[in-house]
């Protein structure tokens, strides 16, 4: 059996990185893999859609930091880092990527991201169409992995989550009467969308590196081309926020913004972008170099912890692959 390091320095080291898509101050770098296998799991949604999961409260009291999730199929469901639930007594966000096992209920760490909000608008939750922000899921993935090697447990700084909305909202000029994190996307909804629309999957694609006015900003990595055709918008969304937020606030002269582009182009083999195939690559190396620790999965699996200077990263691996890894500039 291959240790869960050793499959997560091996998938780096097998990447490839297909043509960039630039739309707006947002590119997206193809990550690409092999054939489309039957990845062995379904998605939230899916499983959701048919009737599969339940996922609620803890108990009537309800707490903050952690949900029940029950699976009544047969097939493990995977749920992904910083995937948004809603409903019940408050929107909350994953604090990890968990394969959640069939036909078992596991207790799922969360973050609550609607500060104002302690009661019931639904029994259960539903999905959202995206997933936060990737700044905040960074933040959020440096604190859980401190807590894990602290105390075991995979809990947030949930004051910082709630900042980071707050923070957002002000600057994005967002009111909401919840401090919910759903209302600033609800409120740039058709911008937002005009970045998914851009932001086509290739042949074989597997994940993506993305870049904020051409810095990295973030990679998600899945074990399937189908995971990632089914899980793309969702992430797409929270970087778009991002390059939102810092196309209207970006002031530091050490970035050198990119020339707005209102339509969905190639950037690799032009004058103005050839380093950036390069770009994602140097991001990679930078993952692949990080520390790695290894934890026990909630769930299936293993939960491998990527720590860094430069790098904050996490890894659910299960059935010998990644499953999904994720990593943000720390």
């Amino acid at each position: 059996m291959t240790a869960p390091q050793a499959i997560v320095n091996n998938t780096i080291q097998g990447l490839a990185f297909g043509a960039g898509q630039q739309f707006e101050n947002l590119t997206m770098i193809p990550i690409t893999g092999g054939g489309d296998g039957v990845p062995g799991y379904i998605t939230l949604d899916e499983a959701l859609a048919s009737g599969d999961i339940e996922i609620t409260e803890v108990s009537d009291a309800g707490q903050v930091s952690e949900l029940k999730v029950t699976v009544k199929g047969a097939s493990p469901v995977l749920l992904v880092d910083g995937e948004e639930l809603v409903g019940a007594k408050q929107n909350r966000v994953l604090n990890l990527t968990i394969l959640a096992a069939a036909r078992q209920t596991t207790r799922v760490p969360v973050s609550c991201v609607e500060a104002g909000r302690w009661r019931h608008s639904s029994a259960r939750f539903a999905s959202s169409p995206r997933t936060q922000f990737s700044e905040g899921r960074a933040a959020r993935m440096q604190h859980v992995t401190a807590s894990l090697s602290a105390t075991g447990s995979r809990e947030s700084d949930q004051s910082e989550v709630w900042s980071q909305i707050a923070h957002k909202s002000e600057r994005l000029r967002v009111r909401s009467a919840t401090s919910a994190m759903s209302d600033i996307y609800d409120s740039l909804d058709r911008t937002i969308d005009a970045y998914v629309g851009a932001a086509t999957p290739v042949a074989n694609q597997v994940g993506a590196v993305f870049l904020i006015n051409g810095k990295p900003a973030g990679m998600d990595l899945f074990d399937s081309p189908s995971t990632w055709r089914k899980l793309a918008a969702k992430l797409v969304r929270g970087y778009a926020l991002d390059a939102i937020d810092r196309r209207q606030t970006t002031s530091d002269t050490s970035e050198t913004p990119l020339t707005p582009q209102r339509h969905l182009r190639d950037t690799s083999g032009t004058s103005e972008t050839p380093q950036r195939p390069g770009v994602a690559a140097g991001f990679a190396q930078t993952v692949q170099s990080a520390e790695a620790s290894v934890f026990p999965a909630t769930g299936e699996g293993e939960d491998v912890r990527l720590k860094g200077l430069a790098v904050a990263g996490a890894a659910l691996v299960a059935h010998e692959r990644v499953v999904h890894m994720s990593a943000f500039p720390a």
